[in-house]
C-alpha cells in the first residue's frame, strides 16, 4: 500500500476520532436507540463528504479569503450546536419515553449532517491536509477524491462503532441515574461547544 496513504489514514483517523460536537451528538442519539445513533453517524459522514468535496473543488479556500464568510458560518454552527445542548438539558426532566419521542422527532440524520456541515473548521482542516498527500507529478483530482473517500469511510466506521458501544452499554446507561448523568454531560458539552463557537469569532 502507498506509504503516503497509510500516513494519511492514520492522521485522518485521529482527526475523526477526536471528541467534538459530532461525537456528542452521536452519543446523544445512540442513548435513544442503536438505530438513531447509526442514522446520526450517517449524517456525520454526509457532512464530512460536503467538506471534503469543497476542499477538493477548492471552494473551501474562499473561507480563508473572506473572513466574514468564515465567521458567519461559524456563528451558524455555534447557534445550532448550542440549541442542541440546551434542548438536551431542557429534556432532563422528561420521562424516558418522552425523551425518545423528542429526539426521534429531531431527525438524527439531520442532526448529524447539520452539526458537521456547519463546522467551517472541517473545510479548513481538509483544505490544508489533503494537498500534503498528493505526490508531486500525480493527477490531483483522483488522488484528493480518494483521500476524501478515506475520510468519509473512517468517519462512518468510527461513529457506527460509537453508536454500537453506547447501545451495548445501554442497559446500564439507561438506568435513571446514569441516563440523567450522561444526558446532563452531553447537554453541557454541546452547550459549551456551541458557546465556544459563538464566542471565538466575536473575540477574534
Amino acid at each position: 500500500m502507498d506509504g503516503q496513504l497509510i500516513a494519511f489514514t492514520g492522521i485522518a483517523a485521529g482527526l475523526v476520532a477526536m471528541p467534538g460536537a459530532d461525537f456528542t451528538v452521536v452519543v446523544r442519539n445512540a442513548l435513544v436507540s442503536r438505530r438513531a445513533g447509526a442514522v446520526c453517524a450517517l449524517g456525520i459522514a454526509g457532512g464530512l463528504l460536503v467538506h471534503t468535496a469543497l476542499a477538493v473543488a477548492g471552494v473551501a479556500a474562499v473561507l480563508i479569503a473572506v473572513p466574514a464568510l468564515f465567521r458567519a458560518l461559524q456563528l451558524l454552527g455555534g447557534v445550532y450546536v448550542l440549541q442542541l445542548g440546551l434542548r438536551t438539558l431542557w429534556g432532563l426532566g422528561q420521562a424516558s419515553q418522552g425523551s425518545e419521542e423528542a429526539v426521534g422527532a429531531a431527525h438524527p440524520l439531520r442532526q448529524g449532517f447539520v452539526t458537521n456541515v456547519l463546522n467551517p473548521k472541517a473545510s479548513l482542516t481538509f483544505l490544508s491536509l489533503l494537498p500534503q498527500f498528493v505526490p508531486a507529478g500525480s493527477h490531483a483530482l483522483p488522488r484528493t477524491l480518494l483521500l476524501a473517500l478515506i475520510v468519509c469511510a473512517l468517519a462512518l466506521a468510527w461513529f457506527q462503532v460509537v453508536a454500537l458501544l453506547v447501545d451495548r452499554l445501554g442497559r446500564w446507561l439507561r438506568r435513571p441515574r446514569a441516563a440523567r448523568g450522561l444526558q446532563a454531560g452531553t447537554g453541557v458539552a454541546l452547550t459549551a461547544l456551541g458557546a465556544a463557537l459563538l464566542l471565538e469569532p466575536l473575540l477574534a
